[in-house]
């Protein structure tokens, strides 16, 4: 890994820290821009890079008493699922137009950080079945979008969370992060055996993340919370317009035969 991978790196975990989500949005742009790595081997190796900084955020979270790990379960479970799911949906589509569907989603997060942001309240009180089954179709959509992309949906996760299972903001962000963990751990099963990971670089990465994660916290104390948001949501929506523009001719139709490379393709 370079320099400047090792700083990205802690740079997500900056974000991680200070915003609670979002930085690990930009794990594939980096494994694919800067470290040169296939876009399918890029979304099959920032799982685990997602899943194991969102598991130290959320422990940081379970000894502050912010996770629900009731919730957690229940959002988790239908997650994983999804997120099996979405890896192996990704045979059946090309590289750039994962790019190319990842960068509309890192605009659209972007968009909600940019807009000023109103309180978000919990539903009117429903059934304890209706509540499982919109909590299990919600955490199951957003899974397939983290195996899929590799993303980990954080910033769809926490408004789930308070929306559907009625939790408190705090305890919505730090319930994400288990939330988030235990979808990318199912979506990296999907990928196992499919695609070659390199485990070194995996490694490295993420140990650089978690560091960030330490130095996040500390930054949040002086620089205000909305201030690093819509920074970080100008950021973002730079690189997702530049990765669309890249990534355009991928969503065009091809001309001949018309089968999708998928993953077997990496292995020719």
């Amino acid at each position: 890994m370079s320099l400047l991978a090792y700083l990205l790196a802690v740079g997500i975990g900056i974000v991680l820290g200070a915003l609670g989500g979002g930085g690990s949005i930009l794990a594939v742009p980096i494994f694919v821009y800067v470290l040169h790595t296939d876009p399918k081997i890029a979304i099959a190796m920032s799982l685990p890079v997602v899943g194991l900084t969102s598991l130290a955020g959320a422990g940081g979270h379970w000894r502050e008493g912010h996770l629900d790990l009731k919730q957690a379960l229940l959002f988790g479970a239908a997650a994983m699922a999804g997120a099996y799911l979405g890896a192996r949906l990704a045979a059946w589509v090309t590289g750039g137009m994962q790019l190319a569907a990842l960068a509309v989603v890192m605009a659209a997060a972007a968009v909600s950080m940019l807009r000023r942001k109103r309180p978000v309240i919990a539903a009117e009180p429903a059934s304890v079945t209706r509540t499982r089954i919109i909590s299990g179709v919600t955490g199951a959509a957003i899974g397939v979008l983290t195996g899929l992309l590799g993303v980990g949906g954080g910033f769809l996760f926490v408004p789930a969370l308070v929306l559907f299972g009625g939790l408190p903001m705090k305890q919505a962000v730090g319930t994400s992060l288990l939330v988030i963990a235990m979808s990318s751990a199912a979506g990296s099963l999907g990928y196992i055996g499919r695609v070659p990971i390199d485990w070194g670089i995996v490694a490295r990465f993420t140990a650089a993340a978690v560091a960030g994660i330490a130095a996040g916290v500390y930054v949040v104390r002086f620089v205000p919370h909305r201030t690093l948001q819509r920074a970080f949501g100008v950021f973002l929506l730079v690189v997702a317009g530049w990765m669309l523009y890249h990534n355009l001719p991928a969503l065009r139709p091809a001309s001949g035969h018309s089968a999708a490379p998928g993953i077997a393709e990496i292995h020719t």
